[in-house]
């Protein structure tokens, strides 16, 4: 439409064709026509705020705001101008202008639904979801059918972690207006957290099917995606997110998420930095980015971005529970202690919390308390899936077993069941009738407990019993303290017939017998901690000492190596189960291993054990310490500050060193 001449302009009858063409939907015809009344007359208000309205329509944030703010200016507001400056100061992020604006005109307009709901909105935004929550509930009083108030409603109860009545309120919207697609994305994100990923998804899909270019419910999708396990379709959605907006930062944080997962921590970092550069103070992108920091053994970056996220979130339980992790990395117990106990106290069921209470609790010596959080590890998905459901009752201490028979099973490494099946004769001494079920390689070593226990191999049919207790919740019935470990040693024995047949296979040369293990379980989830490479051992080698490889698995770097050198000897095809590992330990002076069954084994067997741990070790082996109160003939090599395996090896040198000295002196035991 062309614009009209200023000179013959009729401006009341301009203002009305505006209008309707306005009120039609052509926002582009009516604009030059509000633009010529501006020419004549700068100060119409009518004018300014509808033409307003169509710059806010386009994006166009600065300019909306001067030309409603231009016309407010010429008398008082009416509700509507309020409103919609509200809006725009809204769309603007400055949420406590906008509050203003909506209160205001709520005071001029009491039962103004639509008002009611905005101020929701940026309740909301401003993260007060309680009042967020109110003022959508009285939006709705005024309108029951409103479908935005109810989509609204749905987003501060989702926000509240009341989900399935955020549902409900996005269904309602949704049967209002089956086209709102914000309610099917957001939808969306609810049922993905409650794990309704089937639904969750289609419902995205709905969305998109409508407006295949909203970011929102693609950024979503790419977390139900993530959450299936289906990363690189979770990646390509969130990459499309971001092509419709760039400067998503919900859809950066969850990028980051994903390539986190993916184990691409440098990609990860970019795409947080990247959202946090965009709104500095995005709490989950802060808090995703700690945790990407810890992976990457960053722990003052780590700690400084959980710090920061919940100096915006400060009641999120996750943050508090991850920043005691990186404390504990940092070795600074205490704290992490009170991180932890913050988090507990904001969730008081946060399993991860729990677990990592148990930890700290346990390697700091505080068993009192560290035993009974040690029973939420079966809370724990991967633990859950594996605890045994029986229907005879769990005894942990209380009841008297005597003349009872009590199931004792074992329930995670086969280290575990070594260190714990010392309680056996504890138990037996009650006077109760012990069944041990253990995994099949230990059965037959297991026959040497005392107690006389029956020994049966785990998935066999079981006998009847009358109690049941898996192995590592006997220190909480006995009620273990430092103090009372039952420590003695050995409390397994190597077959005799076995040890001599050993005695042979490693030959006459008197010189010392040292085995070594340098690598665990590769499928453990600490496994990059505690084990190491046969390479970082080679510099001891030179000792004159037999060397015996008590690695039943090789990985493929240390079999090149075992191959490249005549100078340890390699039975790791002989050793059929645990028996034959016990019978060959019990041929040797020293045993040299990481944190791994065979330490247990040696330790179990009473045979001297110098254990190798990394900076941050696993519970059991306690704090600054060089002995162990679980095994009297274990000496402990920790890693120091540089969390490298090289000066354990200087030191474990050194004292392989005097004890070839003593021997040569006569006086070695």
């Amino acid at each position: 439409m062309p614009l009209p001449s200023t000179k013959a302009l009729n401006v009341p009858q301009a203002l009305a064709q505006a209008l309707a063409l306005h009120q039609q939907g052509r926002l582009a015809d009516a604009e030059p026509l509000y633009a010529a009344i501006l020419a004549v007359r700068p100060d119409h208000f009518d004018a300014l705020h509808m033409l307003g309205i169509i710059k806010l329509s386009r994006g166009l944030l600065g300019d909306a705001l001067r030309l409603i703010a231009s016309a407010m200016r010429l008398r008082t507001p009416t509700p509507q101008i309020l409103m919609n400056y509200g809006i725009v100061l809204s769309a603007l992020n400055r949420h406590e202008e906008a509050l203003t604006s909506f209160d205001s005109a709520i005071r001029h307009k009491s039962k103004y639904a639509e008002a009611h709901n905005s101020r929701g909105t940026v309740l909301a935004a401003l993260g007060r979801n309680d009042e967020a929550l109110e003022s959508c509930r009285k939006a709705l009083a005024i309108k029951p059918n409103y479908p935005e108030a109810h989509y609204n409603l749905g987003n501060s109860l989702d926000a509240l972690g009341r989900c399935e009545e955020a549902v409900k309120s996005y269904d309602r919207a949704l049967a209002l207006r089956p086209d709102l697609v914000e309610a099917l994305s957001n939808r969306g994100g609810t049922l993905r957290q409650l794990k309704r990923l089937d639904e969750a998804l289609a419902s995205c899909d709905r969305a998109l099917a409508l407006r295949p270019d909203l970011a929102e419910a693609l950024s979503n999708r790419s977390m139900i995606l993530h959450d299936m396990k289906r990363d690189d379709e979770a990646l390509m959605n969130c990459d499309q997110a971001l092509n419709v907006r760039p400067d998503y930062v919900e859809a950066l944080s969850n990028r980051g998420a994903i390539l986190n997962e993916l184990k691409r921590y440098d990609e990860a970092l970019q795409s947080y930095d990247r959202a946090l550069v965009l709104r500095p103070n995005h709490a989950e992108a802060l808090y995703n980015r700690g945790n990407c920091l810890h992976e990457l053994h960053r722990y003052d970056e780590a700690l400084e971005s959980y710090d920061r996220a919940l100096a915006v979130r400060p009641d999120d339980a996750r943050t508090f529970n991850n920043r005691g992790k990186v404390l504990k990395e940092l070795t600074r117990y205490d704290e992490a202690l009170a991180s932890n106990d913050r988090a507990l106290a904001l969730e008081p069921d946060n399993i991860t919390a729990h677990r990592n209470a148990a930890s700290l609790r346990l390697v700091t010596g505080d068993f009192s308390r560290g035993w009974p959080e040690y029973e939420w590890r079966w809370k724990k998905e991967a633990m859950a899936l594996a605890k045994r459901n029986f229907s005879q009752p769990l005894w942990l201490g209380e009841e008297e077993i005597g003349g009872k028979t009590i199931l004792l099973h074992s329930e995670q490494g086969f280290g575990d069941t070594i260190q714990f099946c010392r309680y056996v004769p504890l138990v037996a001494a009650r006077g109760a009738r012990v069944i041990l079920d253990v995994q099949r390689p230990l059965q037959g070593l297991m026959s040497s407990l005392a107690g006389a226990p029956q020994i049966i191999a785990t998935g066999d049919p079981l006998p009847d019993f009358d109690l049941h207790c898996p192995l590592l919740s006997l220190p909480l019935a006995f009620k273990t303290r430092l103090e009372t470990i039952p420590s003695g040693a050995p409390y397994l024995l190597a077959p005799s017939q076995a040890a001599m047949d050993w005695d042979r296979r490693i030959g006459a040369e008197r010189r010392p017998r040292i085995g070594l293990a340098w690598s665990g379980n590769a499928a453990h989830e600490r496994d990059r901690d505690r084990s190491m490479s046969l390479r970082a051992f080679l510099s001891i080698l030179d000792i004159g000492a037999t060397f015996v490889s008590l690695q039943k698995d090789v990985r493929a770097d240390d079999a090149t190596v075992l191959n490249e050198r005549g100078d340890i000897l390699q039975f790791g095809d002989q050793l059929g189960d645990f028996s034959d590992t016990a019978a060959l330990i019990s041929q040797l002076d020293l045993v040299i291993s990481v944190d791994t069954s065979v330490a247990h084994l040696a330790g179990a067997l009473g045979k001297p054990v110098w254990v190798l741990l990394s900076y941050i070790p696993e519970w059991r082996w306690l704090l600054d310490r060089g002995d162990s109160p679980w095994y009297p003939t274990a000496r402990l090599f920790r890693q120091n500050h540089t969390r490298t395996w090289d000066t354990v090896i200087v030191h474990v040198r050194e004292a392989l060193l005097q004890l070839i000295e003593c021997q040569h002196a006569g006086r070695m035991s």
